[in-house]
């Protein structure tokens, strides 16, 4: 009700929201090249005064925070639509990997070291968006003998995670395109399953 009588207060509102939607989208473009870029390089970058960041993100800390909780939300969004269920599981696999590095591409501020100083969680919770279905994925492909069953699951998905980690890092260091990086992700994925090629 107070929306209706005082429109000096919805501008005020909307003009918070798109600054935080200006700080999180110049947060991820620019961290994602640059991951020790100043608050004030990202204020630059959003259009913002630094007093603007500041008072919507205390610290630098809060920031990255936010922007893990935004490309986290966004990640778990579009992994819901790989389409794991039907068919074999090492096409499903195969999806899942292609998938998960075209996410990494969009978002190349994931393997930084600005994400993973971001948040202090265990490497399988803070990879729970991209992992997700991943899981009951390998458990059905082992069920049905596609993959390896020597291993537990949790240790597939951590090798998973490491691999999609040193493609990114390849990437970074210029001794991979991000072709030849995505594919060798898939590819290893694939056979650190044992799944056949």
């Amino acid at each position: 009700m107070s929306d209706l009588r005082d429109p000096g207060q919805r501008r005020q509102r909307a003009d918070a929201r798109r600054s935080i939607a200006a700080v999180l989208g110049a947060s991820v473009t620019l961290l994602g090249r640059h991951p020790d870029a100043s608050m004030e390089e990202i204020a630059r970058a959003a259009g913002v005064s630094r007093q603007t960041i500041y008072a919507h993100y205390p610290s630098r800390d809060a920031l990255l925070r936010a922007v893990t909780q935004h490309v986290t939300a966004e990640v778990a969004r579009e992994v819901a639509d790989f389409g794991f269920d039907g068919g074999s599981a090492v096409d499903a696999l195969g999806r899942w990997a292609d998938g998960s590095w075209a996410l990494l591409e969009r978002y190349p501020v994931l393997l930084t070291s600005a994400m993973l100083a971001a948040t202090n969680e265990d490497e399988l919770k803070r990879h729970e968006p991209i992992i997700g279905g991943l899981l009951d994925l390998i458990e059905r492909g082992r069920r049905r003998r596609e993959f390896d069953r020597t291993m537990p699951t949790t240790w597939y998905i951590a090798a998973i995670i490491g691999l999609g980690h040193a493609a990114g890092q390849e990437v970074t260091a210029g001794r991979m395109t991000p072709t030849e990086a995505g594919t060798a992700f898939r590819e290893s994925v694939l056979r650190v399953c044992r799944a056949a090629l």
